[in-house]
């Protein structure tokens, strides 16, 4: 890990569009970009295709450090996923793998085990790291902390339209529920529950464009001094 190397990290709850602001933001910048979530989203399923039971937690260490993956953009500029070689990226945002995705990252022995990794995307120009522990656990040094909200409501519709894009057949009401259910459990794990870092800036964005959030993140690394 290069820890000369400036981070900023956006973490918040599903649907709160840290994703879509991360890629836009570390592209502007022409930083490195690291996708957390996809890395527990990645062990969710090798452990579901290999059928390892939670309980083995000795399997899933070994699963988390035996990973190969690979984050690449399209023609398009869409960031693809590969898996063991393997194109994953509309499976990667199934509600299915993000259910599998939440309950490895409540198992402290899986989050140490894929912690070194995270911590290795950290490399000159600069990096922008999303998840929901990046600023409290993963990069404690970050130069600038945002957190990101918004209604539960308006995360499940965008959410809906995101998975609605990419062909998922879903509920309103199911993501509704499952998004719910997630905020629970990531607010109530015993390791790294989801909650802001003590000097993360919090964003409410329930109203706010992706432009608008972009222009937002901008001008606070402006502040920090990260955007000449």
């Amino acid at each position: 890990m290069s820890e000369s190397a400036p981070v900023i990290t956006i973490d918040g709850p599903s649907g709160s569009g840290k994703g879509t602001l991360s890629r836009r933001l570390a592209r502007k910048l022409g930083w490195h970009y690291l996708d957390s979530g996809a890395l527990y989203r990645l062990l969710g399923m090798e452990v579901s295709r290999r059928q390892i039971p939670l309980e083995d937690t000795a399997a899933l260490v070994e699963a988390a450090r035996a990973l190969d993956i690979r984050f690449e953009d399209d023609a398009a500029d869409e960031p693809r996923v590969f898996l063991q070689g393997e194109d994953v990226s509309n499976e990667l945002r199934s509600e299915q793998t993000g259910k599998m995705a939440s309950k490895l990252a409540a198992i402290p022995e899986v989050r140490a085990a894929l912690m070194q990794r995270q911590r290795d995307f950290r490399q000159p120009p600069g990096l922008v790291a999303d998840g929901r522990d990046m600023g409290s656990v993963v990069f404690p040094d970050a130069e600038l902390k945002l957190f990101l909200t918004a209604s539960l409501e308006e995360r499940a519709n965008r959410r809906y339209k995101q998975l609605k894009e990419k062909g998922f057949d879903i509920s309103i009401d199911d993501l509704f529920r499952e998004i719910s259910a997630r905020d629970e459990r990531d607010a109530s794990r015993a390791v790294s529950p989801l909650r802001p870092a003590d000097d993360a800036v919090v964003v409410d964005c329930s109203d706010m464009s992706i432009e608008q959030m972009v222009a937002c993140a901008v001008d606070r690394a402006a502040e920090k001094g990260l955007v000449g």
